[in-house]
């Protein structure tokens, strides 16, 4: 993918975790970017791990990995910085 489409791919993945992690109101856009494509990168490797493909691409199944990754690292990150 390109950058442009990984930016929106990124905010896409982000925002959404956000919303499941209820964490929406304390990210902005940006954030949103970030968490996403380093939950598509903590999703992918995880995915592979398990023999799947990972992240190929804009597409259901890579936005869905990505999501999850996303939701990892914001856990990750709930649970070191005890905002529970």
């Amino acid at each position: 993918m390109g950058i442009l489409a990984w930016i929106i791919f990124g905010a896409l993945a982000g925002w959404i975790a956000s919303l499941l992690m209820n964490t929406n109101e304390e990210q902005g856009a940006f954030m949103n970017i970030v968490v996403g494509i380093v939950g598509a990168m903590i999703g992918g490797f995880g995915a592979r791990l398990l023999g799947a493909n990972g992240v190929t691409g804009f597409n259901l199944s890579s936005l869905f990995i990505a999501i999850i990754g996303s939701v990892v690292l914001l856990g990750l990150y709930k649970a070191v910085s005890h905002r529970a």
